[in-house]
């Protein structure tokens, strides 16, 4: 359920984790990388180009959980030098000014971009005492609610709900046959449409709003429509909820981290709601032709 930041923005994000993998920009000069180089402690220098030491923290920072040693330096000063000297070679043949690696290039640029902005995010939007009580409360609420023992027939049409009802009308103990003739549930069909028990919050809300009004050994007398279809519910039993939540404290951090990305998950789905997103083509640009239908064999003359 919980969605890392990470993760949020997909593949663009993805690219971030590649930092000691992705080539510098090879387009700058070399007298304005080596200024801004100047102004960190160097690690290293390869034909002149300087590797500084903040270049190295940001790669160990990123891999994490790998130590922090002389050793683990060196290997990463080691693997940065191969891609430099690549890199360097890359520019000689020009390969820096094609339009596949300038696009690659304001890819990985968008890239670092956005996770910049989901980082600056997180770090402005911090979840408050208040946010984390308010939530709180509502699991407890969840907890403390009731746990019903229900059984339901789902069909496509609303048509076939009310002959269903119907026929239950007469012949209320019909109901576990008619599950197992006519239900589309395949987990509980056989079963004669028995659910088990169950709190209503883990059910779609038209199909717990529904069971919350019903009376012990009653049936629904109007479909209750739901995304999977048309149900007919019959309530078996209510009893407390058992559920149990811990305390705050021990859920802080979780709940903290669930409600940070929930916010986030909604600021960027505002962006995207509040954008002009016109998707011209989502097939391939390069599919290929349809071959064309063989023609009809004339008949052989005689």
């Amino acid at each position: 359920m919980l969605i890392k930041s990470r993760v949020v923005l997909g593949s663009a994000l993805a690219l971030l984790a590649l930092t000691a993998c992705t080539p510098k920009e090879t387009d700058k000069t070399a007298a304005t990388v080596t200024a801004s180089a100047s102004k960190d402690a160097v690690a290293a220098t390869v034909n002149g180009s300087p590797i500084s030491q903040k270049e190295v923290d940001m790669v160990l920072k990123q891999q994490r959980g790998m130590p922090d040693t002389p050793e683990t330096r060196k290997m990463v000063i080691d693997n940065i030098a191969i891609q430099l000297l690549v890199a360097q070679e890359a520019v000689k043949k020009g390969l820096d000014k094609t339009p596949e690696t300038m696009d690659e290039i304001e890819m990985a640029k968008q890239s670092v971009l956005a996770q910049a902005y989901v980082q600056d995010y997180i770090k402005t939007n911090t979840v408050t005492d208040a946010q984390l009580n308010a939530e709180y409360d509502k699991l407890k609420a969840q907890a403390s609610g009731n746990q019903y023992k229900a059984r339901h027939i789902l069909v496509k049409s609303e048509d076939e709900a009310k002959a269903i009802i119907v026929k239950l009308n007469k012949d209320p103990k019909s109901f576990e046959a008619l599950a197992k003739a006519q239900s589309m549930d395949p987990g509980s069909k056989a079963k004669g449409g028995d659910l088990g028990w169950f709190d209503a919050h883990s059910m779609v809300p038209e199909f717990s709003a529904a069971v919350a009004k019903l009376e012990k050994g009653k049936f629904t007398q109007e479909p209750v429509k739901s995304q999977f279809g048309f149900h007919v519910i019959m309530l078996d039993d209510t009893r407390p909820s058992t559920a149990t939540i811990p305390p705050l404290e021990q859920v802080k951090a979780g709940l903290s981290q669930q409600l940070q990305q929930q916010n986030l998950k909604k600021m960027l789905d505002d962006m995207k709601a509040k954008a002009k997103i016109d998707i011209v083509a989502a097939a391939p640009a390069s599919a290929p032709a349809a071959m064309p239908a063989p023609a009809a064999a004339e008949p052989e003359k005689k």
